[in-house]
């Protein structure tokens, strides 16, 4: 935080930047991105990546910070997760009890903010998930930072198989 008490984006961004330069690998390298913005930005009470299996229209559940989640796949499409991956936009939820289409994680989430992971060829990657438990909690900043960080993350996201079996939630 800055002196003002005010979330600083612009060193969250480096530090998250740094992080995944630190990791030995792909996944701790997001592992380690997850843990830090989980514990300093107060209203990200679980950070997370999905992982795309792009011929499939799958995405799998990869490193995450916070409560279990049963959602370990998710077709695009399903869900706010599933929307941002087949509109490939972000998707930000002030009041996840108003979505017809959520996929509620835990009585506690109140908003939810998802990004998608694009590569230049207009494949989705991944994506990056956060859930509040705070209605409304996410500001443009939060949208801005997240969408600037979601394309560095590219060469550190694990290659999930193509035949790794889908299951439906």
């Amino acid at each position: 935080m800055g002196r003002d008490g005010r979330l600083d984006y612009d060193l969250l961004y480096r530090s998250s930047l740094s992080e995944l330069r630190r990791g030995e690998s792909r996944g701790v390298s997001l592992q380690l991105v997850c843990a830090l913005l989980q514990r300093e930005v107060p209203h990200y009470d679980w950070f997370g990546f999905y992982l795309a299996v792009p011929d499939e229209e799958i995405l799998v559940l990869g490193p995450f910070e916070g409560e279990p989640t049963e959602h370990i796949r998710i077709p695009f499409g399903r869900g706010i997760c599933g929307q941002a991956a087949s509109r490939r936009k972000t998707f930000v939820t002030a009041d996840v009890a108003l979505e017809s289409d959520y996929l509620a994680c835990s009585p506690s989430v109140k908003s939810e903010i998802v990004v998608p992971i694009v590569s230049e060829s207009g494949v989705v990657l991944g994506e990056i998930d956060v859930d509040s438990h705070e209605t409304d909690a996410f500001s443009t900043e939060d949208v801005h930072f997240l969408e600037r960080l979601a394309p560095e993350t590219v060469p550190y996201l694990p290659v999930i198989p193509p035949y790794l079996p889908a299951r439906k939630t």
